[in-house]
């Protein structure tokens, strides 16, 4: 994207959020936080939308990846929109995760 400066969803109330979530060290105490945060409706909802991100990681059709997961071929498109064109923080994630994976 050519503009990578502040965006709108970049409130001082987000800034301060991802300050706290940045000082988690575990999956367990991310685990906590987000259940305490987060509707389970909410964590549901970013959960589906991650495994929309790992099934289009490994190239699946759209229609394939809606048909296994129950998303909308819309929500699919909006994911992969977001992991090609978004901040970066599907990308990140997802290399991350590669990364950990091939170590352990």
């Amino acid at each position: 994207m050519a503009d990578r400066g502040r965006h709108t969803w970049q409130t001082p109330e987000m800034t301060e959020l991802f300050a706290a979530i940045s000082k988690l060290q575990t999956r367990e105490e991310a685990e906590t936080f987000c259940r305490d945060l987060c509707t389970l409706a909410e964590l549901e909802a970013m959960a589906h939308r991650w495994e929309v991100a790992r099934l289009l990681e490994q190239g699946l059709p759209y229609v394939e990846i809606a048909q296994r997961t129950g998303a909308s071929t819309t929500t699919v498109t909006r994911v992969a929109h977001w992991l090609r064109h978004g901040e970066g923080g599907y990308r990140l994630a997802l290399d991350r995760l590669k990364e950990t994976r091939s170590t352990a």
